[in-house]
């Protein structure tokens, strides 16, 4: 028996690590988390350790072409919240 030919384009496939480090806002903004979280936070002062919690908008718009092109399903902020 022959295979079944698929119409249409393939689809893509996500970029796990991408998605999982950034998010998209209801606007359409790339938000990020900050680096640093998890390593030699015990010598730093409670204000940096709490400004690590916030997400920052992606500036770079290469950056944000790239993320969008690796994460194409990824979904608005509310639907995938961050861990």
């Amino acid at each position: 028996m022959p295979r079944k030919v698929k119409k249409g384009k393939t689809k893509l496939k996500t970029h796990k690590a991408t998605a999982k480090r950034f998010r998209l806002t209801g606007g359409g903004k790339v938000m990020r988390t900050k680096g640093g979280k998890s390593h030699l936070r015990r010598r730093k002062s409670a204000r940096t350790t709490a400004l690590f919690t916030k997400m920052v908008e992606v500036k770079g718009s290469n950056t944000r072409k790239r993320v969008k092109r690796l994460a194409p399903y990824m979904k608005q902020y509310k639907a995938n919240p961050p861990r």
